[in-house]
């Protein structure tokens, strides 16, 4: 008797506001490894409702279990999108870097609707990578998120947003901590 045929595991990739732009490695990891981008109709004004429909959708279309690679914003999004989808036995795992403090004055202005943060566990295995000196939340506040969320987390030292400026290019050490994680969380 053969073993049963299951599904691959489909990679999704949440970015942040405005999209990942091509030097970022989200974009850098759907060109090399063939991850899914979750488009969004609007990358300007994200509205936390139309996001969390839309990944919701590319959730429900991938044929079997699902992988979140979330960055800034995108992580706000997945925890969101968890504590009100009923699909959420379809993520495998989640991969968390470098969130956004929606909750700050400054970028809560800039991105309205999206505070207070979801602060409840992810009812998944999920990863947080973050830098001591990302601009758009403080070290802390990473840490904290990633309480809440019953997050591993990874200090990941210098390195600001973790994003294209960052230069971190196709960021193999980011790829080896998924599959590492994922190898760890294997059903």
């Amino acid at each position: 008797m053969t073993a049963p045929v299951t599904p691959a595991t489909t990679t999704l990739l949440l970015p942040g506001w405005k999209n990942s732009d091509a030097t970022h490695w989200q974009s850098r990891w759907e060109a090399v490894h063939g991850d899914r981008r979750v488009e969004q109709h609007e990358w300007m004004r994200p509205r936390r409702g139309d996001w969390s429909a839309r990944l919701e959708e590319d959730v429900l279309a991938a044929p079997g279990p699902v992988v979140l690679v979330a960055h800034s914003l995108g992580c706000i999004l997945a925890a969101a999108w968890a504590a009100h989808s009923r699909h959420t036995g379809r993520v495998r795992a989640a991969f968390l870097v470098a969130p956004g403090d929606l909750e700050r004055d400054d970028l809560r202005q800039m991105i309205p609707g999206w505070a207070p943060i979801v602060r409840q566990p992810l009812p998944f295995p999920a990863l947080m990578v973050a830098a001591a000196d990302d601009p758009y939340c403080d070290a802390a506040r990473a840490r904290g998120m990633a309480a809440d969320w019953g997050a591993r987390f990874v200090d990941r030292g210098a390195g600001g947003h973790l994003n294209g400026e960052s230069g971190l290019g196709d960021w193999p050490e980011g790829r080896a901590l998924l599959n590492e994680f994922l190898n760890d969380n294997e059903d």
